[in-house]
């Protein structure tokens, strides 16, 4: 009950337990640069605005609208329909990077798209950095890669990722020793190599303060956690 004047309200009931048989779906699509430039020179003046100069975050959250999650839903449906799926689903996916691109937003997509945006310069740096993580690097040698000042690099960087290139590193370094050691739990030390770390106590020290638990407690957890839910299962 909500405390205040007036008539009490009962607060609002909790969402039901997860059901078996109506299993959560989730929807994901990869956004490619060329069919973004694509829509973009086929959009009239003005139906697409374009991007302003400023770098624009690579991450956003924003609630779809009912047109983008009408097309999404007839997406889906073409998973049972084999015989249009090969011909329709192609315009579908159009329409709805045509809703993103307009959308809320369209800045950061739009910038996929843009030869010379911010966006597109950082992610070739980005790219190169999750190819070789386990590799040591100089800053300047990929703003270089990125086409960009070494000043300039670090302001986009952070605007895209909201982390400078080395934090971004140790970022993906850390997740793949999680995902390493949940096959190798015994094997920290050489896990921790594998990932481009030369000091055992570094990795140790940097991977418990990212997850909270030193590597080989934090494997141990995974796996008793996995085997719980595996042994839960019907």
């Amino acid at each position: 009950m909500r405390a205040g004047g007036g008539r009490p309200h009962p607060d609002p009931a909790p969402p039901p337990p997860p059901d078996p048989e109506h299993p959560a779906l989730g929807f994901g699509l990869t956004l490619e640069p060329s069919v973004v430039a694509e829509l973009l020179l086929q959009a009239g003046p003005g139906d697409a605005p374009r991007a302003g100069g400023s770098a624009l975050p690579g991450i956003a959250v924003s609630d779809a609208p009912d047109a983008l999650l009408d097309a999404v839903v007839r997406l889906l449906r073409l998973l049972d329909e084999p015989r249009d799926r090969t011909v329709l689903a192609p315009l579908v996916k159009r329409e709805i990077l045509w809703r993103l691109i307009t959308g809320e937003q369209g800045g950061i997509v739009r910038q996929l798209g843009l030869a010379d945006s911010s966006l597109s310069h950082v992610a070739r740096s980005v790219r190169w950095i999750r190819e070789h993580y386990a590799q040591p690097f100089k800053v300047e040698d990929v703003a270089q890669l990125a086409g960009m000042s070494v000043s300039a690099f670090y302001r986009n960087f952070q605007a895209v990722t909201a982390m400078s290139p080395i934090q971004f590193q140790k970022q993906i370094r850390l997740q793949e020793a999680r995902l390493l050691l949940a096959t190798h739990p015994n094997d920290v030390t050489a896990v921790g190599h594998r990932v481009g770390y030369d000091s055992a106590s570094q990795f140790s020290r940097e991977y418990r303060r990212q997850f909270g638990a030193p590597p080989s407690q934090d494997a141990a957890r995974l796996r008793h956690t996995t085997h719980t839910t595996a042994g839960a299962l019907p």
